[in-house]
């Protein structure tokens, strides 16, 4: 499915993020300690590097937006989303997340709220993520958000990453 998340997110530059981009990347993420501190791997520059290309089994890179958004010429969120996976009609986001300076203002609500209303008229039915198990702030930001527990828990040999889910 093609997107145009360009219009999605009104008052904000999108742009798809290339190695290009990874120092920046990396200046975000990095604002972002506790983010890390629960997948037991530091962040490095090689990591960002892969998770640029990263895919799901049985997924195209054509299904993969991997963007950047940009206020006043600054990045200050990446968003990783791939349509159709698992199934026809959801949207995985495999990432997301904000420069701290804008964190605590309703700004991640704001944008996940654009984008469910984006994906719901482009025909998705649903969207799924998963957050780390050890990391309450993700918990309560995507339970906030609609978003609920499917039962579902993946050993990711280094923590475990439980499943979310929201219907359109």
């Amino acid at each position: 499915m093609t997107l145009n998340l360009s219009d999605c997110f009104p008052g904000y530059e999108v742009h798809r993020l290339t190695e290009d981009n990874l120092n920046e990347m990396y200046a975000l993420c990095a604002g972002n300690p506790l983010y890390y501190e629960h997948f037991g791997s530091p962040l490095t520059l090689k990591s960002l590097r892969s998770d640029l290309t990263a895919l799901p089994p049985g997924t195209t890179p054509e299904q993969k937006h991997f963007v950047g958004l940009r206020q006043n010429d600054k990045l200050i969120a990446l968003l990783d989303l791939i349509c159709d996976y698992p199934a026809p009609g959801t949207a995985y986001i495999g990432w997301f997340i904000l420069a701290p300076e804008v964190q605590g203002q309703g700004t991640g609500s704001r944008l996940i709220k654009q984008l469910s209303d984006m994906l719901a008229t482009s025909g998705m039915k649903k969207i799924r993520l998963a957050y780390v198990r050890t990391n309450p702030q993700s918990k309560r930001f995507w339970e906030k958000n609609g978003f609920r527990p499917t039962g579902e828990e993946t050993d990711m040999g280094g923590y475990y990453a439980v499943l979310m889910e929201r219907m359109l």
